[in-house]
């Protein structure tokens, strides 16, 4: 596989990372740890059928338990998150608050041994805050809603969560791209288990509920882990990285394109001061 190819392969996750969104609103009234369930059981049968056909399982057993403990953790921390903020805040505002991950990678990633903190990553930290400010104090469609605050701090725990595992994982080596499954089959029986615990089983009540959760389970929260995975590993990873900037844009656009979200001058401009600041951190840390 040529790198290009390998490119343009993990930038299939950005566009469909772009539809998590829109899918999770169709997906309602499904409760987040039951969604969790349901779109990593399908995202990990998934893998193990490919890993399976592709002889990929003799790896499985050369990765540690401690890497498939935090891939797993990872992957059902951020989601879990994700689904409850768009429940509880309009999905659009919510999603952008969400979609700072990109921005937090860069920040951290200056902190590693080695990097340093530039004047570009602090100006790109507090356009995306300001841009997240607009939407916490009635820049959105919606106005100010105090109702949709925890909404906000549990999507602002999703990017958080996000960044962190993504900058973190880059100290635990390389690992075969068929662990994902383990991660999310790990991540599906995880959601099981706290969901019989703490919610009430609500399953989707028409077709295109159905139809949102298999598509997240097979799209955002299923093939996206898989190429964006090859992508990094054998494609560009400057190129995925700032092609991952565009996703809150496109997130966005899709919720306003579908009717879900209201245009408004508030929510442009918080969606193009969150990519903006995430695009000026990132030229930051390309300067030798």
């Amino acid at each position: 596989m040529t790198k290009m190819r390998a490119t343009f392969i993990g930038f299939g996750a950005v566009l469909l990372w772009a539809l998590l969104a829109l899918f999770t609103v169709g997906s309602a009234p499904t409760p987040p740890l039951l969604l969790n369930t349901i779109c990593f059981s399908i995202g990990g049968t998934l893998g193990l059928m490919w890993a399976w056909f592709s002889g990929g399982f003799s790896q499985l057993r050369q990765v540690r338990w401690t890497t498939y403990l935090f891939g797993a953790l990872g992957l059902f921390g951020y989601h879990a998150l994700y689904f409850s903020a768009l429940r509880m805040a309009p999905a659009a505002e919510a999603g952008l608050i969400a979609y700072l991950w990109p921005l937090l990678i860069v920040l951290f990633s200056g902190l590693l041994p080695g990097e340093h903190l530039r004047l570009g990553h602090l100006i790109g930290a507090g356009l995306g805050f300001v841009g997240a400010a607009v939407i916490i104090t009635g820049g959105g469609s919606t106005g100010f809603q105090a109702q949709h605050l925890p909404g906000y701090a549990l999507a602002l725990l999703c990017a958080l969560t996000w960044s962190g595992y993504s900058v973190l994982s880059r100290r635990l080596g390389d690992t075969p791209t068929s662990s994902v499954a383990v991660f999310c089959i790990a991540a599906a029986i995880a959601s099981a288990v706290l969901h019989l615990a703490v919610e009430e089983t609500v399953w989707p009540t028409n077709t295109i509920g159905w139809i949102s959760v298999l598509a997240l389970g097979l799209g955002p929260v299923g093939l996206a882990f898989y190429v964006w995975d090859i992508g990094v590993k054998r494609g560009d990873i400057q190129i995925l990285g700032t092609a991952s900037y565009a996703a809150p844009l496109l997130s966005t656009l899709v919720l306003v394109v579908a009717g879900i979200a209201a245009p408004s001058w508030g929510l442009a401009i918080a969606a193009l001061l969150i990519t903006g600041g995430a695009v000026i951190a990132a030229r930051a840390s390309l300067r030798p």
